[in-house]
């Protein structure tokens, strides 16, 4: 059929359809697919995730002075699962309410290095912490990630008061796309430093994972597999087309356990390939429990300092990266733009996420996963019960520690290549939000260029020239602030696009704010209703105290609404 031929996506009310392209979904955010398929799909979404949020305690781990020899990794990975998957219920049930995975940010890894790296945190020489005793190791890094829990929680509060007082819904006017794109399209090109090591410790086995992963992504569903019966065809192509990570990663991490009980890579710690080994992280996995419940303060009580302010700068970036989030989620997921109340309702809920993520000691905060929107069109899926699946699987992996572990050890080469496949994904989700601008404008090719560049240049010399900025003002822990918010580049880049967005003369047309805020003609806005509203009960729970309607994280009640179900 004709890319431009399109069919109707129904809700509850088939009356109410919504015109969305025939190639974008499979099931769309109200269809419920059966549950041993919205499992296995949940799966996959847990398997996109799965490379940010093991790499974040991989890339913490040695500014938190955590020993190999001691569990504190698989720890930290169980923890993030575990909180991700209850933020995802919380967005899910009481947020925003759109198919969007909570996960552990990278908006929250630059200020968190920027805050171990001064004196005060600095970590002792690698013999000294393998000569301490176990009780000393644990102090070590419990400390530091006590530091990191006190400035996520004191941040993070300044995220829910602005979605729940509705500041947020206020800003949005002033956000556009030419802000959101820089702001996401940074968080995953400057992540392209992160990528190279991981993926440079055996070149071969990272293209083979991004040639395993563009081949099922995008190749395989299009095949004609003419050597199978008609029905096979179409279950290959969905297979390949639902399940493209997980099929990259079995048979990557085959292909290197196939090399490594072969002799095939070197056993010298010091040479190039070492790092494809699979058996050279399995005292990780032995020390790992079978099964450890994260609980709250695990680690200790949280410390706090005015250092910790400069977490803001990753609250503010996520604050920008989620609304531009939650649009390009609605457009792909077959729903009408969020009305405000949806929008201030999802940043809060995001906010207290990032403060039960604090409390629970996980090292970053959550925030809406610009990879699994991806996901969306990429496997054209975007039921609400597959992601709740998906929540579910996290938190029984959160519990279930050994499998964490098991994360823990796949080969660092594979990781690389998953990285490259998903940081380059972030980025395009960021560029995606230009079809709506006038890229005729000189006025935006400005704005856009400029942000963009300055938002890598900044950080790049302030990283090179932190003493220059020790010399600001006699207020050490002002500077350190400073140069926590100079040194994150969704932060530079999304604040000069706002700047230049807002002062420069343009259209609302030219900057694709109509395209961006306009609304899908539904009937009665039932639909919006559907999608958008907190469940039922609690409609007419909070719709009988009369100050609701002065709430701007709750929907205005409507005498020509139809009741909820």
């Amino acid at each position: 059929m004709p890319a431009a031929e399109t069919i109707s996506i129904y809700c509850k009310d088939t009356s109410n359809a919504v015109q969305v392209p025939e190639s974008m979904l499979l099931y769309n955010i109200t269809d419920e697919p059966p549950w041993f398929l919205s499992i296995l799909l949940g799966m996959q979404h847990f398997l996109l995730l799965f490379g940010g949020t093991v790499s974040l305690p991989l890339l913490l781990a040695p500014h938190l002075c955590i020993s190999p020899k001691d569990s504190g990794v698989p720890f930290l990975i169980s923890s993030i699962f575990f909180v991700a998957g209850l933020d995802t219920l919380l967005q899910l049930t009481l947020g925003v309410r759109l198919p969007i995975i909570q996960g552990s940010t990278f908006t929250f890894f630059g200020p968190a290095i920027a805050i171990l790296q001064l004196p005060r945190w600095q970590c002792p020489s690698e013999s000294a912490i393998e000569s301490m005793n176990y009780e000393d190791r644990q102090e070590l890094w419990f400390s530091r990630v006590r530091e990191i829990q006190g400035a996520i929680i004191l941040s993070s509060l300044v995220e829910v008061l602005l979605g729940f007082t509705g500041a947020v819904g206020f800003l949005v006017r002033f956000i556009g796309p030419l802000t959101v794109v820089p702001t996401i399209a940074l968080t995953g090109l400057s992540l392209f430093g992160v990528a190279a090591p991981w993926a440079g410790r055996h070149w071969g086995i990272t293209i083979f994972a991004i040639a395993l992963l563009t081949f099922f992504s995008q190749y395989a569903p299009r095949i004609r597999w003419r050597c199978v019966s008609v029905a096979w065809e179409e279950r290959i192509r969905t297979a390949c087309q639902l399940f493209p990570v997980l099929m990259t990663v079995v048979i990557a991490w085959s292909l290197c356990a196939i090399l490594t009980a072969a002799g095939a890579l070197p056993d010298d710690p010091k040479a190039y390939g070492y790092s494809a080994r699979t058996d050279i992280k399995l005292d990780t996995l032995s020390q790992t429990p079978w099964f450890r419940f994260p609980y709250p303060f695990q680690w200790g009580w949280p410390t706090f300092s005015l250092s910790g302010l400069s977490m803001i700068s990753g609250v503010l970036a996520g604050i920008v990266e989620s609304i531009g989030d939650y649009y390009a989620c609605a457009r792909i997921a077959g729903a009408p733009p969020p009305p405000t109340h949806a929008i201030n309702r999802g940043i809060g809920m995001e906010g207290l996420g990032c403060v039960l993520a604090g409390i629970w000691g996980t090292g970053s905060g959550t925030t809406s996963y610009s990879e699994n929107i991806a996901a969306l069109g990429i496997t054209k899926v975007g039921s609400r019960r597959v992601v709740m699946c998906a929540a579910v699987v996290m938190m029984g992996i959160g519990i279930f520690t050994k499998f964490a572990g098991l994360l823990a050890t796949m080969p660092d080469p594979i990781v690389g290549g998953l990285y490259c496949g998903l940081f380059g994904m972030i980025s395009a989700v960021g560029l995606s939000q230009l079809q709506s601008v006038d890229l005729n404008s000189t006025r935006n090719l400005f704005v856009l260029g400029f942000s963009l560049f300055m938002g890598l240049t900044v950080p790049h010399w302030v990283s090179e020239h932190k003493k220059t900025l020790d010399t600001m003002t006699s207020v050490s822990q002002l500077n350190q602030v400073v140069q926590v918010l100079l040194t994150t580049s969704m932060f530079v880049g999304g604040f000069l696009a706002c700047l230049l967005d807002n002062i420069l003369p343009g259209t609302p047309q030219e900057r694709g704010l109509t395209a961006m805020h306009s609304s899908v003609s539904t009937e009665d806005g039932h639909l919006i209703r559907e999608i958008y509203h907190p469940p039922g009960f609690l409609i007419r729970l909070f719709n009988r105290c009369c100050c609701t309607s002065y709430l701007p994280f709750w929907p205005k009640p409507h005498k020509e609404e139809e009741p909820i179900d």
